[in-house]
């Protein structure tokens, strides 16, 4: 009988060998150090396959192979675990808040490295961005050893991330922002631009409390009020990225007048502008920052302590209507008195009810919030195509 030709070996499409080098990376991170063998075991891709990844991670310089290796139940051939190689790259981190622009470089791990605020002072938007990449090019230049893989840019209001354009930002006066083109002649480098609760979620799925949840709300309370959500790893943008847009949703009882010309708008009520000017009313504190109603509650004042708890159980009434329409296994909040105060995580999860409070937790990152998720827009890139780190990698 004549020999057929043996079946072709089949070759990955981009889009799967992407998605299998990103669940081994973050296997990485979340289990390292940790051996091939076990990363096999926690994917469900062959030993090969693992072993071809990680050599090309060490390649662009990812992952590194941890120094004391490991014998398996004390028998046979020790392993030789591998983790995140942290002491190389950073990427770039840029949030527009209100008053003032946070820049950062963030490790590997989500750590941040290095941090400077920028004040706005009533700087235009292309002021803003000039400081921000002049910001950054500062730090990368305080520590020369490290290489900045991307910049991650992340605001409120409603930012496109096709077009990397914050399209419209009321509070800050933006109208289509092209950051990313602006950013990226200004550093020279990769820029990736997201709306910062979107953001947030990133940080938390792949650094924080909400690793390995299925769904995720993330409810952002500052000046701006907005959410975003994630289920299966993947974040829901929406056409033209204005999904978890709340700012307008109307509070039942709600007194504040808001630019849309209605009361009781949901950001209107529960905005930081809102807190400090109710605080100054009080005579709790003369200023706009919140975190001075924060200390002034710490150190006693009842004023302080009460619009604080009452706008957490606020917040928590709002994150109720959310879980009722989304029913996440998990709700992030990000506002300034959850944060800081126990009193105030308990009215939160008083407002949202006690068949869900336990799924309500605070940010995971209460002291770097606004740092960490600018940076996390290029991580979670990073991430989700670890190849594309390297054009030769791919």
């Amino acid at each position: 009988m004549p020999r057929t030709a043996a079946p072709p070996v089949p070759v990955p499409s981009t889009s799967r060998r992407r998605t299998s080098a990103s669940v081994v990376l973050r296997s990485v991170l979340e289990h390292g150090p940790v051996a091939r063998s076990t990363i096999a075991r926690l994917t469900g891709l062959s030993p090969a396959s693992v072993t071809d990844y990680c050599s090309r991670f060490t390649e662009l310089g990812l992952i590194r192979e941890s120094e004391t290796p490991r014998r398996s139940q004390g028998v046979g051939r020790p392993h030789v675990p591998v983790d995140l190689d942290d002491s190389r790259f950073v990427v770039g981190g840029v949030h527009v808040a209100v008053p003032y622009t946070t820049v950062t470089l963030l490790d590997l791990r989500g750590r941040v490295v290095a941090v400077r605020e920028l004040r706005h002072d009533g700087a235009d938007a292309a002021a803003i961005l000039a400081r921000a990449a002049a910001g950054l090019t500062a730090l990368l230049e305080r520590s020369p050893r490290l290489r900045c893989l991307g910049v991650g840019f992340a605001a409120g209001g409603w930012v496109d991330r096709d077009s990397g354009t914050v399209v419209e930002h009321p509070l800050l006066g933006w109208h289509e922002v092209p950051v990313r083109d602006v950013l990226g002649a200004r550093t020279g480098l990769p820029v990736h631009v997201d709306g910062h609760a979107r953001a947030l979620v990133n940080a938390e799925r792949l650094f924080g409390r909400a690793r390995g949840s299925r769904s995720v709300l993330h409810l952002f309370v500052g000046n701006v009020v907005d959410s975003a959500f994630a289920t299966n790893d993947e974040v829901h943008h929406g056409p033209r990225s204005q999904a978890g847009a709340i700012a307008h949703l109307p509070v039942p009882g709600g007194t504040e007048p808001c630019d849309c010309g209605r009361t009781g708008c949901l950001q209107a009520e529960l905005s930081e502008r809102t807190l400090c000017r109710r605080a100054r009313r009080a005579g709790v504190t003369e200023g706009v920052n919140p975190m001075h109603v924060v200390t002034a509650a710490a150190a006693g004042d009842p004023e302080a302590v009460r619009l604080l708890v009452e706008r957490a159980g606020a917040v928590g009434r709002a994150a109720r209507l959310l879980l009722d329409v989304l029913n996440p296994e998990t709700v992030v909040v990000t506002e300034v008195g959850i944060l800081h105060r126990e009193d105030c995580l308990l009215a939160l999860r008083e407002g949202v009810g006690d068949d869900r409070a336990a799924s309500v937790v605070p940010s995971s990152f209460p002291d770097s919030v606004l740092a960490v998720a600018g940076g996390s827009v290029a991580l979670d890139v990073l991430y989700r195509d670890p190849l594309a780190a390297s054009p030769e990698a791919i």
